[in-house]
């Protein structure tokens, strides 16, 4: 069980699954999916997945961040970038062709634990 005794908790202990993969050789996805109803609804209401800090992160423009979706009928995340010009899906200086590695850097972002969704 993951552990919500912190007032901070990083994504990757609250998501079950946290991956990366191309959407078309341009654009990068991420899916978060959580197996507890209130896990999820502790990311998607504490603001922290915001244009801003995914642009931050991945040192782009906020219009690149395409969109992040909120599904919850499957407690899922879903965030969509633009790749960077020089790292086309399939180009010669691509270092990850699946995009299967991008999403490490989410995986350190702090949620909040607030009065409303402690256990």
């Amino acid at each position: 069980m993951k552990s919500n005794q912190h007032h901070k908790t990083r994504l990757h202990e609250l998501a079950t699954v946290l991956r990366s993969k191309n959407a078309g050789p341009f654009l990068t996805t991420f899916d978060l999916f959580f197996d507890d109803k209130k896990l999820y609804q502790r990311v998607k209401n504490s603001g922290v997945l915001s244009k801003a800090l995914i642009s931050r992160l991945y040192k782009l423009s906020e219009q690149e961040v395409e969109g992040i979706f909120f599904v919850d009928a499957v407690k899922g995340i879903k965030i969509t970038i633009a790749k960077p010009a020089n790292m086309t899906s399939g180009d010669t200086h691509c270092r990850d062709l699946f995009g299967a590695q991008q999403h490490s850097l989410l995986m350190d972002i702090e949620i909040p634990q607030t009065p409303e969704n402690m256990d």
